[in-house]
C-alpha cells in the first residue's frame, strides 16, 4: 500500500542532494524511494521506481531537456520538479513547455522545497512566486497580444477563458478585466477559478507564467 508521495532526488553534488534527502523526509507523507547524481539516474528511477515527484538539479541536466521527454515517456503524470541555481527566462519557459511542473531556486527554504513537492505530488504546478513575477516583469508581458480562440496550447479553455488570460498576464486587476471585457467582478473571479483548476495552477502569477511560455518571446530591443 503506498504510503506517501513517492520522491527521487537526483544532483550531482552530494552534499546538496543529501541536504534535499534530508529535508524531504522530514515530511511524513513523503517517502524517498531513490537518488542518483546523473541525468540518467532520473531517466532509470522513473522506470524502475516509479516516483510521483522527480527533484532535479538543473545543473545535472545540462541544457538539454531531452532526460524530461525521456522521464514523461516513463509516466506522464509524473511531477518533475527542477532546482535551479538562477532564474535564467529562456531556461524556466523552455522546462514548463516540455512538462515540467515545479520550479523553484536553490535557495529556497526548506518549507518551499516541501510545499512544491506536496503541491506536485497532488498533480499540480508550482513556481516560486518570487520567481514567477520576476520573470512576468522581464519579460515585458505587457505587449503580448490577445490569445486566439483557436489557440492550441490552451485547448481546455473557452474562447472566453482564453480572453480573459490574455488580459490577466498584463498584470489587471480583477475589477480591470471586467471593466475591459464589459462583465462583473464576481464574473472574473468565477473565470479565474476554472481557469486555475484547468491549468492545474494555484494563483494567478503561475497561470500568466504559465500562459506566456506557450507564447513567442520578444526579440531583445538593440
Amino acid at each position: 500500500m503506498k504510503q506517501g508521495i513517492r520522491v527521487c532526488v537526483v544532483d550531482k553534488h552530494p552534499l546538496f542532494r543529501d541536504g534535499v534527502i534530508l529535508a524531504l523526509n522530514s515530511q511524513a507523507d513523503i517517502e524517498i524511494v531513490g537518488h542518483g547524481s546523473l541525468i540518467e539516474d532520473a531517466i532509470r528511477l522513473a522506470q524502475d521506481q516509479m516516483p510521483d515527484v522527480i527533484v532535479i538539479d538543473t545543473g545535472t541536466l545540462g541544457r538539454s531537456m531531452e532526460a524530461v521527454e525521456a522521464i514523461l515517456q516513463q509516466d506522464s503524470g509524473i511531477g518533475i520538479l527542477f532546482l535551479a541555481d538562477t532564474a535564467e527566462e529562456e531556461h524556466v519557459y523552455a522546462a514548463l513547455k516540455r512538462g515540467v511542473r515545479g520550479y523553484i531556486l536553490k535557495g529556497a527554504s526548506r518549507a518551499e522545497l516541501l510545499q512544491a513537492v506536496l503541491v506536485l505530488g497532488q498533480g499540480q504546478s508550482f513556481i516560486s512566486p518570487s520567481l514567477a513575477a520576476k520573470l512576468l516583469m522581464r519579460s515585458g508581458t505587457a505587449h503580448y497580444v490577445e490569445l486566439k480562440a483557436s489557440s492550441p496550447n490552451l485547448p481546455h479553455l473557452t474562447p472566453r477563458e482564453r480572453q480573459i488570460l490574455s488580459i490577466l498576464v498584463q498584470g489587471r486587476s480583477n475589477k480591470e478585466i471586467g471593466n475591459s471585457l464589459d462583465l462583473s467582478e464576481k464574473t472574473i473571479k468565477h473565470h479565474l477559478t476554472n481557469i486555475l483548476q484547468k491549468l492545474r495552477v494555484r494563483n494567478r502569477v503561475e497561470a500568466a507564467l504559465m500562459m506566456s511560455s506557450h507564447m513567442p518571446q520578444h526579440q531583445p530591443h538593440s
